[in-house]
């Protein structure tokens, strides 16, 4: 058993060193190195039980012998609208999506806003009336939430977290424990667009292409191939740190080696040039609608056929696959055919994007 200290109040000492920063930093949030540290040497240790040891992106628990999926998470992007969306968008599909990778078909939702005081009446039913119609686009609904106001000066104009619960689909099973070598990795699309837009919005760059969020709900793209091949063996939104720190989290967590091919991996020629002008890596810039999906190189071609049929999966292309080198690292082939190894974000590219 783990020594518990207290301080002279009676309280829980925190254990040292749990990581090297004595404070919370920005890219605590970030979804790469800091973040995982923080969920791995904290959160986890201290809420440790049998549904959280399995690191998904949603709790999968059974109740009479059905199984079912429950996600939480929170927004506070920064603008909260930009082109392609707001915040109240993303905090529907950004819990569908969730819920969608864990092999669950979404049916309810909560929504808890904290709203700081002053905050627009007008710029609020903008994004309610946003909430209602992502919502209604994804096929969920939002039956419970909870509203608390923050003084002037405390919050910044409007963060919503969202909650969700769905029903696990018959036949599916997905986790890292099912990778396999030789699994094909497949994306849905072009990488990087959140992330882009958000930065173009609150730089104020004027860019002379036309970026725009890629937040959509992907409940109906990974249904459409879960109906194709339910024997898919692992799926993830590479949303935070974006497919880079995704791809690690399973490579660390499963032991397997993940090889990439650069060539193959979509970003959008307007994407490619404004993260070149700016010092990016589009692998590290988040997504709000894209998934990575693992599965057999057997099936590989008939759930790459699927996704085509889509329209969020018409760019849909094999990034990769699982290899037995490198166990627990993402290394990817360059356009000029050396190896690079891809690690997990270390700081933080772009504060809040989601």
């Amino acid at each position: 058993m783990k020594e518990r200290k207290t301080d002279l109040t009676g309280g829980l000492v925190c254990p040292v060193p749990i990581t090297n920063y004595d404070k919370i930093v920005m890219a605590h949030g970030g979804g790469g190195t800091l973040s995982h540290q923080l969920i791995q040497k904290m959160f986890l240790p201290e809420f440790d039980n049998e549904l959280l040891q399995a690191e998904q992106d949603g709790a999968v628990y059974e109740v009479g012998g059905i199984r079912f999926a429950f996600s939480t998470d929170s927004y506070v992007v920064k603008p909260i609208f930009f082109p392609g969306g707001d915040i109240g968008e993303l905090a529907v599909y950004g819990t569908v999506n969730d819920l969608a990778v864990c092999g669950a078909d979404p049916q309810f939702l909560s929504a808890g806003f904290i709203i700081e005081e002053g905050f627009s009446m007008e710029e609020l039913w903008k994004i309610v009336q946003s909430m209602k119609k992502a919502a209604d686009r994804a096929g969920i609904k939002i039956v419970t939430g909870d509203t608390k106001v923050v003084d002037h000066g405390s919050g910044d104009k409007i963060f919503i977290n969202t909650s969700g619960v769905g029903k696990i689909r018959d036949r599916v099973n997905l986790s890292w424990e099912r990778i396999e070598t030789g699994d094909k990795i497949i994306l849905n699309g072009k990488i990087a667009e959140h992330g882009i837009a958000i930065l173009s919005v609150r730089e104020e760059f004027q860019f002379e292409t036309d970026i725009r969020s890629d937040s959509a709900p992907l409940n109906d793209l990974i249904g459409k191939l879960l109906d194709v091949c339910p024997d898919v063996h692992m799926m993830r939104d590479p949303t935070r740190g974006g497919i880079s720190s995704a791809l690690n989290e399973i490579a660390m967590k499963s032991g397997m080696g993940i090889r990439l091919e650069e060539s193959r991996i979509p970003v959008g020629e307007g994407i490619n040039a404004i993260c070149e002008i700016l010092g990016l890596d589009p692998l590290y810039i988040a997504n709000e609608g894209k998934v990575l999906v693992f599965t057999s190189a057997a099936d590989a071609p008939g759930v790459l056929e699927a996704m085509k049929k889509h329209p969020l999966g018409q760019d849909s292309v094999i990034i990769g696959e699982v290899v037995a080198d490198h166990p627990g690292r993402v290394v990817m082939k360059t356009l000029i055919g050396s190896n690079r190894v891809v690690d997990m974000l270390s700081g933080e590219q772009l504060p809040r994007i989601c």
